[in-house]
């Protein structure tokens, strides 16, 4: 077995960890009964997204207990929903690097508390495309910062720390063989550039403030597209170096609402958002389903 582990020697010396912003702790919760079953852990930005996949994974493993059963084992907090279905745990991270690095510290610690073991952790969510069409889910090989290498910053006491963002090369292919049976959607493997900010860090001009000229924004975003980028989200470094660190498999799973070489803002109908955002989660169930060894029978 796998086991999840942590890279910091003072837990274990501790006499109880309080994992706050989950609402979780060592003394107050039995984790290894609550979570020691857990193989999969799907995290996204929204915590409606992610109780809506909580609700589809219960459909889809067509588990025994009503979908009444399904609560917030999180609801002490407002920071993190989390929902566990089966052998499945969904977990929101809110927007940005910051608060997917706090969430994924405490998660991977009830993962470790839990002595959890082979366990696959996937970030599913939304993201801007470059050079490929609205609806298109990328699956990163590369997660990218703004300068487009594979790496991840992160300024501890007053020194720069500077992780690798090498996700798992076979799950990613793994995936991407899952989606060759899904005709509905194009799914391919690229780049995915991690930003710090939303308006000016991804090249747009439609923010409050705009330093560059439109010319440069563009051509940006075209040198981006050709070191192989091909989407741009918020989260996916620090994921993937986290998660490296910790002996987790990784994947990171996105959809493009729209092609940022046409155009800043998002204006699709909402129907339609509605029904891009359902397409990782449709790629993922069947990936889980296809690990347990269960009949797909997704409609």
């Amino acid at each position: 077995k796998s086991f999840v582990h942590v890279k910091n020697p003072y837990l274990d010396s501790m006499d109880e960890d309080v994992l706050y912003h989950l609402d979780l702790g060592t003394k107050t919760h039995n984790l290894p009964e609550m979570f020691g079953d857990v193989k999969f852990v799907c995290v996204g930005g929204s915590p409606n997204r992610m109780k809506a996949f909580a609700l589809f994974m219960h459909k889809e493993l067509r588990l025994e207990d009503g979908e009444e059963d399904i609560k917030d084992i999180c609801a002490g907090t407002d920071r993190y929903c989390m929902y566990k279905i089966g052998p499945v745990l969904s977990i929101s991270h809110g927007m940005g690097i910051p608060s997917i690095s706090i969430m994924l510290h405490e998660l991977i610690k009830l993962l470790y508390h839990a002595r959890c073991s082979d366990v696959t952790i996937i970030r599913i969510g939304t993201s801007g495309g470059i050079g490929i069409a609205p609806g298109s889910v990328v699956i990163t090989d590369e997660a990218v910062d703004s300068f487009f290498k594979p790496r991840f910053e992160q300024v501890i006491l007053d020194n720069i720390v500077t992780r690798s963002t090498e996700l798992d090369k076979e799950l990613a292919e793994e995936l991407f063989n899952c989606s060759k049976e899904i005709s509905n959607f194009p799914t391919l493997i690229g780049h995915t550039m991690c930003t710090y900010d939303f308006y000016e860090g991804q090249g747009r001009l439609d923010g409050a403030l705009c330093s560059f000229s439109r010319e440069k924004g563009l051509d940006y975003l075209k040198r981006a597209y050709n070191a192989g980028v091909r989407n741009i989200e918020m989260e996916s470094t620090v994921f993937a170096a986290m998660c490296r660190l910790c002996g987790l498999k990784a994947a990171v799973v996105c959809v493009t609402l729209l092609n940022r070489l046409e155009c800043d803002q998002i204006n699709s109908p909402h129907d339609v958002l509605v029904e891009y955002q359902k397409r990782p989660q449709l790629l993922i169930s069947k990936f889980i389903k296809q690990r347990l060894g269960l009949r797909d029978q997704t409609s």
